[in-house]
Formats: C-alpha cells, structure tokens, sequence
C-alpha cells in the first residue's frame, strides 16, 4: 500500500482526503511499496495511462477510465532539419491545451477514488484549469483560486468548466495562502499541483514518452521551472528507467527561470539547498514566477543530481522566442516561449541529443 511521508522528518499518513502537508509543515513524498522491475509493466493505452503501473499506486487508480480526457502521447518533432537532433516536445495538444493535464488527471482520479465531492485548487492558470476540467469530468465541485491579474483567457477558461474562480489581490504565494486558508476552513480536497505528489506522479509519464519516442534516453532536457513540478516529474520518470535498466544514464535538467523572477537560480548558483523567497519583480513568464517555490530544495537536488543547471532569461528574449516559434509553426503561450529562450542561451554541444517542452498553447496568453 502507497501512503505519504514527510520529506522533512519522515513522518508517515495515510492517504486521505484532507491531508496535504505534514504536521511539521513539511511537504508530503509518495512512500511506495518495493515492486522491482514489474513496476513499468506498460499497457497498450493510446494514452498516458499505459504508464500507470509507474505512478504511486498505479494499480490502486482503478477509476482512471471515468476521468481521463484522452491527455498524453504528445508528438515529438525534429525543431528544424538543420539541427537533428534538437527536439520540441508539443504539450499544448492536450485537451486543456497545457502538460498540466499529465498531473491533473492522475491528481482528480486519485480525490474521486477518495470520494472527494469538493476541492480547492491555486494556480496561475494551467494548473487550475487542468484541474476544473478534470474535476468537471469527474464531477467534483471545484473552486479555483488565481491571482487577480491571471490571463483572461485562462480565466474564462476554468469558467468554462464550472469551477467556481476565487480572484485574490496579492502575489502567487497570497493566492495560494488564502487557498489553503478555504481547505482548512472548509476541511476538504486540496488539490495542489505543489503540494499533493499525486501530481508529479502524473508528470512522469512526459520522461516515459520522450524514452519511447526517441527509444533512448535524450542527453538533455530543458525544463522551465516555478514550482517544479515537471522538473520533479522528469527526474522521477527517468531514474525509475535508469533503475529498472531501461537507460544506462540519467539525462541532465537545464532548468530556465525568468530573471525578473528566479529564486531557484539565485540558489543554485550560491550553491544553497533550498531556495530563499525573492521578489516577483513582474514576468511576462507568470506561469512560472514562483517567488517562493515549496519543494525547492528537492528541485535542486535533482537539477545537481543530473550534472544540469538553471539559466535565466530577459524579458526581450522571451517574446522573440515566442516570434521565433510562430514563425516555425508552434504558436505557445508567452511563459511557454521561456524554454526556446533557454534553448538559445544554451551552449549546445556538437550531437548532444536536446528536448525542449512547448508548455501551453498560444491562445492561453495575449
């Protein structure tokens, strides 16, 4: 049986409802039960959910039929014929149009196996539209709290879906205070993308497709990183191959950062554990301007872990990005751009085999 354990004093809960953090405050780790090599026993679902005997009690998410949204199996391409071996990996053609449908899926089916009937979510944007949709799917009421100045089109978005949206005045943490003031308050599901490693669990499954589609491991993954999420769920997914023999070695994380906004940056090159809060001096990034990121240290030790780095980007170089990939035929949204950005930052090696993730869909943002 798969329960939680803090990742700071190793404390162990249950998996229930209303737990979400441990009682040191401490953020909550899946403790798996040892299932060997068996674990990435994969189905032929035309879906992410062929990998679900490798998410935290895979086997136990029975009920994934009755939530999924078909999410998973995005394309893999060649970025341009010139550089071959430079990959773009489409997450927008999912059907909230962002990878954040990779953690919301597993995330709601594990509430709805929970007999959740109400969740709260935070976000600044993706995530919690991920997560109206799914809980609409799913039919769990769902309240979605967001800054007051999120795109409007991500907010007409979670409208969409029913969820009910909780505008809050105030930075990205304030947002997800006031969140989990309601959850406390009204002692129900939260349903955090940072929080609950439910979700991360789902984001695995973008390192299994990249494995399958190139049939290796890639030399190099660049990651954009706020919270971390998809930093942790690539880490994740591609040790779980390297231990089940799978890949001989890991792939290294370059992790991108807006410069206006990039606390996790600052600490890795001072060479700290765990990243200090800094001001959100304003990115047009707001997808990942995480002033205070909650599971920092456990994203930076992945990041040094695989040999890789963080690299910052300006503002000008992001929306040239955003033109570059237009004009190639992706049209992302502008905190998706960050990662062409990081890419052109990057000094590539000769054959050095490169993936890079277009997050979010272009009609997310302005």
């Amino acid at each position: 049986m798969t329960n939680y354990i803090c990742s700071v004093c190793n404390q162990v809960y249950l998996i229930e409802e209303t737990r979400w953090k441990c009682e040191c405050s401490g953020v909550l780790d899946l403790l798996k039960p040892e299932t060997g090599s068996e674990r990435v026993h994969w189905t032929d679902q035309p879906s992410m959910w062929r990998y679900v005997s490798s998410m935290g009690a895979g086997e136990e998410l029975v009920g994934w039929p009755s939530v999924t949204l078909g999410e998973g199996q995005t394309p893999l391409l060649v970025f341009d014929e010139e550089v071959p071996d430079t990959f773009v990996k489409m997450e927008y053609m999912m059907p909230t149009l962002s990878f954040k449908d990779r953690g919301a899926a597993v995330l709601v089916t594990l509430a709805k196996q929970l007999g959740v009937r109400k969740m709260i979510a935070d976000s600044s944007g993706n995530a919690g539209t991920a997560i109206a949709a799914y809980a609409a799917r799913a039919g769990i009421a769902c309240d979605v709290y967001v800054s007051a100045h999120t795109s409007p089109k991500k907010l007409a978005q979670i409208k969409a879906h029913g969820a009910e949206v909780r505008a809050i005045e105030g930075t990205r943490e304030e947002v997800a205070a006031a969140a989990q003031s309601a959850v406390l308050e009204e002692q129900v599901f939260y349903a955090s993308h940072v929080y609950n490693p439910y979700f991360y669990e789902g984001a695995k499954t973008y390192a299994f497709e990249i494995f399958e589609q190139l049939q290796k491991a890639p030399d190099t993954v660049l990651v954009p990183v706020g919270n971390g999420t998809l930093v942790l769920g690539v880490y994740y997914g591609f040790k779980e191959l390297l231990e089940t023999n799978k890949i001989g070695r890991m792939p290294k994380i370059v992790a991108i950062q807006a410069e206006r906004c990039a606390p996790l940056a600052k600490a890795f090159a001072n060479q700290e554990p765990i990243a200090k809060p800094v001001v959100n001096e304003g990115t047009l990034a707001e997808g990942i301007a995480i002033a205070a990121p909650a599971r920092s240290k456990q994203v930076l030790e992945a990041i040094r872990e695989t040999g890789g780095m963080i690299l910052t980007v300006g503002e000008e170089a992001i929306l040239e990005a955003r033109d570059t990939l237009a004009k190639r035929g992706f049209y992302v949204e502008v905190t998706s751009a960050i990662n062409y950005a990081g890419y052109m930052g990057y000094a590539k090696a000769k054959d050095e085999v490169v993936v890079i993730p277009l997050c979010g869909a272009g009609i997310k943002s302005d």
